[in-house]
């Protein structure tokens, strides 16, 4: 992944997403997702905004279908806000920068 932008797995989800000790937005996305590719560097500006005080990981559900299964994803892309490993928001689509950071400062 680009920049502050970390790549999430099936294998490191659990420790790197449900166990960090600050709010996670997870981008659940693939790579033939054309308004995925359009939310990227969003995604890229909000890890750079919000560094040290959340963390921001996209997750590609064709490489990774165990975690997309688990958290019940249908769509995409789908972004969830998780908070002390429990997801407290959920946006799906090509949602604008200011919707994202609402519901990132709400958990702040």
């Amino acid at each position: 992944m680009a920049g502050k932008v970390v790549e999430f797995n099936d294998q490191n989800f659990e420790s790197d997403a449900m166990k960090s000790d600050i709010p996670v937005l997870v981008d659940f996305w693939a790579v033939w997702c054309g308004p995925c590719k359009a939310i990227a560097p969003v995604l890229e500006e909000i890890a750079n905004d919000y560094e040290g005080r959340v963390k921001v990981g996209k997750l590609d559900v064709d490489h990774n279908s165990k975690t997309a299964v688990q958290f019940g994803i249908r769509s995409i892309p789908t972004l969830l806000i998780m908070k002390n490993g429990s997801v407290v928001n959920q946006l799906v689509g090509a949602v604008p920068k200011n919707n994202i950071e609402s519901l990132l400062n709400e958990v702040l």
